[in-house]
């Protein structure tokens, strides 16, 4: 995608292909005579990275989030970093939708069972779920993708309520056919509560073990936002006690590690970051950043610069 894009236009690529993701060290080794940089979430780059890089006049993330970056310190070197932002929307609020619906109506439990213990038989009182519709979806965080599962929750017919620090208009909040709620009474009021926010200083742990002790118990929460959003220590507790009913995580507190205990409980679904994993997305994202490239190397602005 990007790699071709960028050699079709003349420029050296170096592409690093080992196995896992790359290494601190590994990645010093490979600044030393770069001129751009073109990371993803899991790569972090810090002070030690950037002075390493002594020609480096850009650093594309490869993603619309960018706290794998020091970007102040970037900025102090002259060297904007820009981010994809938008073009993933679509597929992240997709995914959120997706793992409500496979909670509610226990998809991913069903799966296991037919698959490791067989299916007894129809009966009207077997393995059942929920219904979504009706129910009263609480959404943190309501940028674009927030925005895009408010708008696709509403069409599946739920209740939708959102908190976000700068509350939206009147005439906004009517049109998206939202409700604001301060954050505690979105906690408490929520059937469902899907973190759709970016990781910052105030965001981290702002669910914690008081958030789950005062969420309804039939209730479930949605991360698909970052991992440190959840303390997931205080959610497994939450979740082994029946305090909640259920959790649905893309993003992890310690990623890409995630806490063995999730793995063993019935009333949890794992996967593996793949918010914005299609073709589609990543087609775009590889545009984004490789045509950021191109403008930087021809003495233009790049486009999406996080760190002005």
């Amino acid at each position: 995608m990007a790699t071709q894009q960028l050699k079709n236009a003349g420029l050296d690529v170096s592409v690093y292909d080992g196995d896992g993701l790359i290494s601190h060290d590994e990645l010093l080794k490979q600044v030393s005579d770069i001129d751009f940089l073109i990371t993803p979430l899991s790569t972090k780059v810090d002070q030690e990275i950037i002075d390493a890089a002594p020609k480096l006049k850009l650093i594309a993330n490869f993603g619309a989030g960018f706290n794998n970056i020091d970007t102040a310190y970037a900025k102090k070197k002259g060297i904007p970093v820009t981010n994809t932002p938008a073009v993933s929307t679509n597929a992240v609020a997709e995914v959120t939708i997706g793992l409500m619906l496979a909670l509610s109506h226990r998809i991913v439990e069903g799966d296991h069972k037919m698959c490791h213990e067989g299916f007894p038989g129809w009966a009207p009182l077997y393995f059942l779920g929920h219904e979504i519709a009706g129910k009263t979806l609480g959404i943190f965080g309501l940028g674009n993708i927030g925005s895009d599962v408010a708008r696709k929750a509403n069409a599946l017919g739920m209740n939708v309520q959102y908190y976000k620090p700068n509350r939206l208009s009147d005439p906004e909040e009517r049109s998206m056919k939202v409700i604001y709620k301060p954050l505690d009474e979105l906690i408490k009021t929520s059937d469902f509560i899907t973190i759709n926010a970016p990781q910052t200083p105030e965001t981290t742990h702002k669910f914690d073990a008081a958030a789950f002790e005062a969420m309804k118990q039939t209730a479930c929460i949605i991360n698909v936002g970052r991992g440190p959003i959840i303390d997931e220590a205080a959610l497994l507790d939450a979740l082994k006690s029946g305090k909640i009913a259920g959790a649905a995580l893309d993003v992890y507190e310690k990623e890409p590690k995630v806490d063995d205990g999730f793995k063993s409980l019935k009333n949890v679904i794992l996967t593996p970051h793949v918010g914005n994993a299609t073709v589609e997305a990543r087609d775009a994202m590889a545009n984004i950043v490789a045509g950021n490239v191109l403008l930087v190397d021809g003495g233009k602005d790049a486009k999406f610069i996080v760190n002005k």
